[in-house]
């Protein structure tokens, strides 16, 4: 019997690069206001701005842009050109029609696993913008389910689990970020896979369990993840 009903996959900088692209744009950001501020001073003050901005625009794209014309016209006490804000808005659309890339080994992997169980990419951000990425991603296809949140705490797991009819014992859930896709369902009692990129986003930062959590696998790559399933599930 498999000991899993329900394997969850998170999507950014799991299954596609997504975190160099906001870094690329800060990196241009704090170069357009550098003859204002210091370059790090000035991510730093976006970091806040956007940090502060989550409980009004979320997460995604769009966020990060009003998130960077704000804080453009704090640093500049008003200053900034409409010619600058353009910049911003036109760095926004560039993030948004980039290429959606493939983490190694991620096709094989979800091909190899979504043959033998039933599969769900559970992500959070702006609507049009996941979706949009998993249209193009071609990774569809291996989905049962497609959850798109405005975040992943354990009652939005919980939530997905009911809706699914699925136990959390039964669940698994694949992801990078500690804070958003295994701190949650480890609290629920499912199980979590932690596969770590080199980039990750300040505000997605949290301790790491220890490795003899039950239920907590941390792995170095995603072509692990079919062995791992394998053993614990034999």
């Amino acid at each position: 019997m498999q000991k899993f009903d329900l394997i969850g996959f998170d999507a950014d900088d799991t299954l596609w690069q997504n975190e160099r692209y906001y870094q690329d744009a800060q990196s241009r950001f704090a170069q357009l206001l550098s003859h204002y501020h210091p370059e790090e001073w000035v991510r730093a003050r976006l970091l806040q701005t956007e940090t502060r901005n989550l409980q009004h625009f979320g997460y995604g794209i769009k966020a990060f842009a009003l998130s960077m014309i704000e804080t453009a016209v704090e640093l500049t006490e008003g200053r900034v050109t409409g010619q600058d804000i353009q910049r911003l808005i036109d760095t926004a659309r560039q993030m948004m029609n980039a290429e959606v890339e493939l983490l190694p080994e991620v096709s094989q992997s979800i091909s190899q696993i979504g043959s033998t169980h039933c599969l769900a990419l559970i992500t959070k951000g702006d609507l049009l913008d996941q979706q949009r990425k998993v249209d193009r991603s071609g990774l569809s296809k291996f989905f049962q389910y497609i959850e798109i949140v405005s975040e992943k705490t354990p009652a939005i797991y919980a939530q997905i689990l009911a809706k699914h009819k699925v136990e959390s014992g039964k669940f698994i859930m694949i992801g990078n970020s500690l804070k958003s896709d295994i701190l949650p369902v480890l609290h629920l009692g499912g199980s979590a896979v932690y596969i770590p990129h080199k980039l990750t986003w300040e505000h997605e930062a949290a301790a790491t369990p220890a490795r003899e959590t039950p239920g907590f696998y941390p792995l170095d790559g995603i072509g692990e993840l079919p062995a791992l399933l394998t053993r614990l599930e034999d």
